[in-house]
């Protein structure tokens, strides 16, 4: 009676503590998925952000190019119109030339020479016959010129103005999906501001060290070569700052943000977007990294971060979180440049 009564004594706790220990374990998944949904939003929408500053930064090129193509169109017009008038200029001087020839100024030297009131005036009248002669070839030769110039002038202008007008129903097509990826953006921004505002303390603290953030002491820097080091030195003064979508400082970055304020503070103007910055620079071997190279992540290097050296990078990496130090292998390696 007493071993039956102990056992189900026995059985009861341990019944009991299950039921504490189970909705502990479980919320404990329940965050770790909830963090893994919004890093993965969180993702696609930083891909996106990066996708549309480039989008925005090909606009104006265009925008750049139509305007510099309608100035050239506008410089080929004032030519043609120039060169038109020398035509009707040159037009008008061999019509004065010909009309002098009908007036039986110009007459063939033997008929010059019979009717010549002395040997000095048919001398005359010959010279004078020789420059009309010169001057009606320097005329019709500096028409042909201007002619062909002019021509050469109306085309270019034709083909600069064809030129811009493509370029401009280009730049609406882009203006076009620029407003519908903004809108979409908007609406992804949205969503994870919601998100993680609404995260409780204990899971925002989960959230904001997902990625590893590692203290480091600074006087590491005083082994980085004077190349690099003012660009890492300037994006590691920004520890702490919060993440802003599009961002470049000098409070709030994204990914490739920092890296183009950073490089900034150095006087070295590099490309926007972590593509582009990807794309620039010279390619580094992951076994090559030095302080201030850059790090591209992600497949299509949708995110960047900055080596500091000792396999450790600084990045803005999502909203809610600060400008932080992290592994280098904290996130899948795409590759990386030098400047």
């Amino acid at each position: 009676m007493f071993g039956q009564r102990s056992a189900s004594i026995i059985a009861a706790c341990v019944i009991a503590s299950t039921l504490f220990l189970v909705p502990e374990a479980v919320y404990g998944e329940e965050i770790d998925q909830l963090i893994d949904d919004i890093e993965v939003v969180s993702q696609e929408t930083s891909a996106q952000n990066e996708a549309v500053k480039q989008l925005e930064l090909d606009i104006q090129a265009r925008e750049e190019t139509i305007s510099r193509v309608q100035e050239q169109s506008g410089s080929f017009r004032e030519a043609a119109d120039a060169a038109s008038q020398n035509v009707d200029a040159y037009r008008s001087e061999i019509n004065r030339i010909a009309q002098a020839k009908y007036r039986g100024t110009v007459t063939d030297p033997l008929s010059i020479a019979v009717s010549a009131e002395d040997p000095q005036n048919a001398i005359d009248r010959m010279s004078y016959l020789a420059t009309l002669t010169k001057d009606t070839s320097d005329v019709v030769e500096a028409l042909n010129q201007e002619t062909e110039k002019s021509a050469e002038a109306v085309y270019q202008a034709n083909r600069t103005k064809a030129e811009a007008e493509f370029q401009l129903g280009q730049l609406k097509v882009r203006q076009a999906e620029l407003d519908a990826e903004k809108e979409q953006l908007d609406a992804r921004k949205t969503e994870i501001r919601d998100r993680v505002d609404t995260l409780s303390p204990e899971e925002r603290e989960l959230w904001v060290s997902k990625n590893g953030p590692l203290e480091i002491d600074l006087t590491e820097l005083l082994g980085l070569s004077s190349k690099t080091s003012g660009a890492v030195e300037a994006a590691l003064s920004k520890l702490g700052s919060p993440y802003g979508w599009g961002a470049i400082g000098p409070n709030e970055f994204d990914c490739s943000g920092l890296i183009y304020w950073a490089y900034q503070q150095m006087g070295k103007s590099l490309p926007r977007t972590s593509q582009s910055q990807m794309a620039g620079g010279t390619p580094v071997g992951r076994d090559q990294l030095q302080p201030g190279d850059v790090i591209g992540y992600y497949p299509g290097a949708t995110h960047v971060g900055m080596y500091i050296g000792d396999g450790k990078i600084v990045h803005a990496s999502d909203y809610g979180i600060p400008v932080q130090v992290v592994s280098v292998d904290s996130a899948p390696f795409y590759g990386a440049r030098r400047y």
